[in-house]
């Protein structure tokens, strides 16, 4: 670490020993969490782009933007811990410092800076997919468009059409993609809202008064996106508990204070509605907050038609509460089993539990295996070595090293000559680590016509082959389809990755007919993957029951590019156990030998 960085650090230790550790959150009012990191160094990337500024530099904030983003733990709190930013990847000394000013700010001096000098909010337009910093710069040159409204104003009026390389589908394609980017910028991914929940919740629970403290709502059945937080909260005195909530550091706004109910928003947009719930009634307000609507209605209907009446408070018959303390007492009372939340979707739960066929879903434990993963390769941040090293010590016996293939240029994809000396590191690193199988593989990008972009020369000599979508995703539905079959149907093809090329909050599915993916995947034995990047979280929970109904095998995987990456197999499992997914449904539940079996 450099002086002016050990300098930084010092204070910021001061701090953690006079006010407390990071779990307290008192010493840092802004509370930053990696997103906000993430959104302005992906920023000050952009506005250089815009500048025509040195591209290596402009990379710099884009890879660091990509590391914090995908990052479980904090960089906050490892800033609180005085640990060195710089063993981070892709994060040296001069980034230190930046990501050290907008953990004690909230802001970047460097950013404002920018924003000054472009004198117009380029930022936000390049939120827009299919325009980059050139377009944004060619628009505002010939219509002056600064933001978002404009933009929109002049794709209304007809002007963009009129500006040279763009057309009257460009313009049509602007207008949808703003209707959409306001629509998604209203909702979290579940990664970020897990940031901003986990900190609040620790905060709640270090008030000695407060005896319970669980997040419910669309967060606990662990949707993709997030809208809002609902708290709730035990505890003998609820308006203690409320003034304890509204004096959360992070809070920006309080919408209402009451001595049972209140509502926030925090510093990132986020709401918060916390309740003060009594012990005995703690399990029914639960499930009552914990949703969905559709859920809570014919749970209702049945307890109706038990001559019972059910609502935050408890299970009544008359006037006697018969039960309310937990989830599990009020399932009983309505004669079911205990139904897990990330299913609570009225898609026939209830009539499963009813019939004792509930599914036995996959847990984190129960997965031997990681198929899909990069390293220094291509656009990884750790060696084969490292993590192998990494997913043994989760109890792993297997991982796929799977690069880029050289279609996929900006992340270093490898050609033909490559991926053989990749190999050749792979079968050395089998050779010196035990205990772990690295199977050698690779994401192999599907081009426009579905042949692969690697000869079948070189996937002969792999152990894991998986196809994948990177480009042309404006397709129509049948040209799309018709690309992703065949490389389906390539006799070397095992695995689909990521299958509808989504990316939350950023980009739409493209349009694919998913009945006849699941078809092929059936007749030719393709595995479909779950890819965990909480970006993406592709299969969705619909498709991944469509699977399971067609009988197509799942592969849930991290897609991890980096140590850090690997916990992202959790957020899969929760995917997987909305789509109603059991062990038996994923192959990398299996030991290597009877996976490996499995691959078509």
């Amino acid at each position: 670490m450099d002086i002016q960085f050990r300098i930084a650090n010092f204070f910021v230790t001061v701090r953690y020993r006079i006010y407390g550790p990071p779990n307290s959150y008192r010493f840092n009012a802004m509370h930053v969490v990696n997103a906000d990191i993430e959104e302005i160094f992906r920023k000050v990337a952009d506005l250089l782009d815009i500048q025509n500024a040195n591209p290596f530099r402009i990379r710099a904030y884009r890879n660091a933007a990509v590391t914090i983003g995908r990052m479980s733990g904090n960089v906050a709190d490892m800033v609180a811990r005085q640990e060195d930013l710089t063993e981070l990847p892709g994060i040296g000394a001069d980034l230190s410092k930046k990501i050290l000013e907008i953990v004690e700010t909230g802001r970047l001096r460097y950013l404002d800076t920018l924003e000054k000098n472009a004198g117009a909010s380029f930022s936000e337009l390049m939120d827009i997919p299919g325009l980059g910093p050139r377009k944004v710069r060619a628009l505002y040159d010939a219509l002056g468009t600064r933001n978002i409204d404009e933009l929109e104003a002049a794709a209304r009026e007809g002007e963009i059409s009129s500006v040279p390389g763009f057309g009257e589908k460009t313009e049509q394609n602007i207008l949808k993609e703003i209707s959409r980017l306001r629509e998604r910028s209203r909702r979290l991914t579940w990664h970020a809202a897990r940031q901003a929940a986990a900190p609040l919740v620790d905060y709640m629970r270090g008030y000695d008064e407060i005896r319970q403290v669980e997040i419910a709502g669309s967060f606990r059945r662990c949707r993709a996106t997030v809208g809002d937080l609902d708290l709730l909260v035990s505890c003998r005195r609820g308006a203690d508990a409320i003034s304890h909530f509204t004096g959360y550091d992070d809070v920006s706004d309080i919408l209402s204070s009451g001595t049972t109910r209140s509502s926030v928003v925090l510093r990132s947009g986020l709401q918060v509605d916390l309740r003060v719930i009594p012990q005995v009634s703690w399990g029914a307000a639960l499930l009552y907050f914990t949703g969905s609507k559709q859920h809570n209605i014919s749970v209702r209907k049945r307890a109706i038609s038990r001559g019972l009446k059910i609502n935050e408070y408890g299970v009544f018959r008359d006037h006697e509460r018969i039960a309310g303390r937990s989830e599990k007492e009020v399932y009983a009372s309505l004669g079911l089993p205990f139904i897990p939340p990330e299913i609570r979707e009225d898609r026939g739960e209830i009539d499963a539990a009813e019939q004792q066929k509930l599914p036995s879903l996959v847990r984190l434990e129960d997965i031997r295996g990681d198929l899909h993963m990069h390293t220094t390769a291509t656009d990884g941040h750790n060696s084969i070595r490292e993590m192998a090293e990494a997913e043994k010590k989760r109890g792993y016996d297997h991982i796929a090293i799977t690069e880029h293939s050289r279609h996929v240029r900006i992340a270093h994809g490898l050609d033909t000559e490559e991926l053989e000396r990749h190999i050749e590191e792979i079968d050395s690193v089998n050779e010196e680590v035990e205990g772990i199988t690295v199977l050698k593989g690779v994401e192999v990008d599907i081009l426009e016509d579905g042949s692969l972009d690697l000869p079948d020369t070189v996937l002969q000599q792999l152990d894991i082959v998986i196809c994948a979508v990177h480009y042309q995703f404006n397709l129509s539905e049948k040209e799309q389809t018709r690309r992703i079959i065949r490389a389906m149907e390539h006799p070397l093809t095992q695995i689909l990755a990521h299958p509808t090329g989504r990316l939350l909050s950023q980009r739409d599915p493209y349009e694919v007919d998913m009945e006849q993916i699941m078809n092929v995947a059936r007749q030719t034995g393709c595995v479909l993957e779950l890819n965990a990047a909480p970006e993406r979280l592709d299969l969705n929970e619909i498709h991944c029951r469509m699977a399971k109904e067609h009988g197509v095998r799942v592969s849930i995987d991290s897609d991890a590019h980096a140590i850090s990456d690997l916990e992202y197999m959790a957020y899969g499992i929760n995917q997987a156990r909305r789509g109603w997914l059991e062990p038996a449904d994923v192959i990398n539940t299996r030991p290597l030998g009877e996976m490996l079996k499995l691959l078509k």
